[in-house]
């Protein structure tokens, strides 16, 4: 006891020097070495003795290294700890990679680590509090502060450093489906893709949501009943790839799947983009709320909205009471999954008949009907007309049509009403009014489309009673930021009056000019839509306007070269879709005509190679079909605009240099 008190009262002065000496210099220098070596020699003035250097030295030395064991011992000690933390925090993510689980804002109980953190931080606040502590009952007053000085410093450094770690943890995962897109498209077809389009020409940073109950990615419809079944490759209805007229190979899909954002990122994604959400359905729109409600009771709200809900296919009456085993053994042909089942079914059966005889039902006849030799398959094909496209050809064209559709391997049975379907001992058996039956393996319907509309009584939107749709102004708005475009449109065309327009050349047109007026560009449509189709690669012939065989029609014909095919059109436009091509012409009627051949009037029984032919209502020329006659669009547009009488329809014709070699 007495050689601890000797050797206390020998410290005690060198202790209130250095305690004193950190309370004036450690905020305003730091804690610097050679500073406090050079305070030391003022111990002096205390009461030890003179002659106590050994006893200095000692203690300075004895100071020293406890502060440096202290300080390597606490570094040691925190960087360790946060290797096992950084440890843990990688482990746990590695684990949400393996076992991905949607992430929730909810509160969690507090972690050992987070109370051992928390214990930490606290602590160091309270050895910070004890720099400039009572020196009561601490008889070692310098270390106690320099050891705290030096662990205080580096702890809150520490756990400062592993705050902004933990702040840097992966946030929650986005929602499947955003709560607001400022443009929401509804459909997935070449409408909304094409509104899309035009929306971000005119709005580069604009977000935009294309919802639709399909499963794939916008694409076109036509090559669905053309090209793809003229395509070599046996994995076409994989692959959806097929070669135009021109030889050239392309996609069936507008774009590839690079092209589009996911849904999550939608809201969050630089610069924007155009993203599409599968598999779901719009089943309710709330005009005044600007939002809608999917299939699932999910809810997205909008800025501006477009429906582009195209159409369903038709069927016959009979056919839907035939029964499960008939239904089994039918298909309405509209989608991708619609062409891959029926690629592969008639690989397999031996009988298809098709009933319907316009563009899909004429098209499908040819297209299957090639493939009647090499699989030794029978193609039947029925309707109640007198001859194929019987309601938009005129007769004598609609029979030569049919003669070419029989040369192409099709059983081709004119004026047939379908009168009942069942099913008997394997076979679909079809009973015709007239008392004709056909047995069959498969039946495709194709008997017209029936624009959905099923939103109008949500969204209270008015559908048109004569054409079905719904009704638009010029500018293809609905309501207030509602617009309608493609099939399920109603529009009313300054010319022809109101219509309702069924091809992929007005879904393209009609939905680029809805895109650009859901951006404010506030224009009508006046474009006059074409369509086309193709009864293999050496027939085809392109139409605008009202095109009625009930209505007067003249007609002018020429002889057909080699160059007068759809295949060669394909081949000299660079197109296989010739709407692409030929929608944004400027049609012009100053076309000579050399003096060498006129043309002339159909003929019976004449190889009607080429020609045009007019329609007529009130002298006036409202439809123009052009038949193998290609690239010649615009200047049928320019006469249906004009709107004038033509005395000569003949002299009209020459326009169109149809006698052309």
């Amino acid at each position: 006891m007495l050689r601890c008190k000797t050797l206390w009262h020998k410290l005690a002065p060198l202790a209130r020097a250095s305690s004193a000496f950190c309370r004036h210099n450690v905020k305003r220098k730091g804690l610097r070495c050679d500073n406090m070596m050079s305070a030391f020699p003022r111990a002096h003035m205390s009461s030890g003795t003179p002659d106590s250097g050994g006893d200095k030295m000692m203690y300075i030395l004895f100071v020293g290294a406890a502060c440096l064991g202290g300080g390597f011992y606490t570094y040691k000690l925190l960087s360790e700890d946060k290797n096992r933390y950084q440890h843990r925090i990688a482990e746990i993510n590695s684990r949400q990679e393996k076992f991905p689980e949607p992430l929730t804002t909810q509160q969690t109980e507090p972690t050992v680590r987070d109370i051992q953190l928390a214990n930490l931080n606290k602590k160091s606040g309270d050895l910070s509090s004890q720099l400039f502590c009572s020196r009561q009952g601490c008889r070692t007053s310098v270390i106690c502060s320099t050891l705290t000085l030096l662990s205080s410093t580096t702890c809150t450094d520490t756990i400062f450093s592993r705050l902004s770690v933990a702040t840097e943890a992966p946030a929650p995962a986005l929602p499947e489906i955003p709560a607001h897109v400022p443009y929401l498209l509804i459909g997935g077809g070449t409408a909304s893709f094409a509104a899309a389009r035009s929306i971000r020409a005119r709005d580069p940073g604009a977000r935009v949501l294309i919802v639709t109950d399909e499963p794939d990615l916008p694409y076109m419809r036509p090559p669905l009943s053309k090209e793809l079944w003229f395509s070599d490759d046996p994995n076409v209805k994989d692959t959806l790839r097929f070669k135009q007229w021109n030889g050239k190979e392309r996609s069936i899909y507008f774009q590839p799947p690079s092209f589009y954002v996911s849904p999550q990122e939608l809201p969050k994604v630089e610069n924007g983009g155009v993203a599409v959400l599968t598999g779901k359905k719009v089943v309710h729109v709330d005009v005044r709320g600007n939002k809608v409600r999917l299939n699932d009771d999910t809810e997205i709200s909008y800025d501006k909205g477009l429906i582009a809900t195209g159409g369903a296919p038709r069927n016959l009456q009979v056919i839907e009471r035939a029964g499960e085993e008939v239904q089994k053994r039918m298909t309405l042909f509209r989608k991708i999954e619609d062409f891959r089942s029926l690629e592969k079914i008639s690989r397999e059966v031996k009988s298809i008949t098709i009933i319907g005889g316009g563009f899909l039902g004429s098209e499908l006849a040819c297209a299957i009907g090639r493939r009647s030799n090499e699989y030794d398959l029978e193609v039947i094909q029925m309707f109640p007309e007198k001859g194929n496209m019987g309601k938009v050809l005129p007769e004598y064209l609609s029979n030569w049509t049919t003669e070419k559709v029989r040369k192409e391997g099709v059983n081709v049975m004119t004026e047939a009403v379908v009168k009942n379907v069942s099913y008997q001992d394997g076979k679909v058996v079809i009973k015709l009014k007239d008392g004709r039956v056909v047995n069959t393996d498969h039946i495709v319907a194709a008997v017209g489309l029936e624009p959905n509309v099923e939103l109008a009584k949500s969204a209270g939107l008015e559908v048109d009673s004569d054409f079905g749709g719904y009704r638009v102004n010029a500018e293809l708005q609905a309501r207030s930021n509602i617009w309608v475009a493609g099939d399920a449109a109603c529009f009313y065309d300054i010319r022809l009056g109101r219509r309702r327009v069924e091809h992929h050349d007005h879904a393209v047109v009609s939905g680029r000019l809805a895109g650009e007026n859901m951006t404010g560009a506030n224009k009508p449509y006046w474009h006059q839509s074409m369509f086309w189709s193709d009864l293999g690669p050496d027939v085809g012939y392109e139409a605008i306007g009202i095109v009625d065989s009930s209505l007067p029609t003249v007609g002018v014909f020429a002889k057909a070269t080699a160059k007068d095919t759809p295949k060669a059109a394909a081949e000299q436009s660079g197109t296989g879709i010739r709407s692409e091509s030929e929608t944004e012409a400027v049609a012009s009627a100053e076309v000579s005509l050399p003096a060498t051949t006129v043309p002339h009037a159909p003929q019976r029984g004449e190889e009607y190679g080429k020609g045009v032919i007019f329609y007529l209502r009130d002298k006036v020329v409202v439809g123009i079909i052009l038949w193998n006659v290609f690239n010649r669009m615009p200047i049928a547009r320019k006469i249906i605009k004009d709107g004038e009488e033509h005395a000569d329809l003949n002299e009209v014709a020459k326009l169109f240099n149809i006698h052309e070699d």
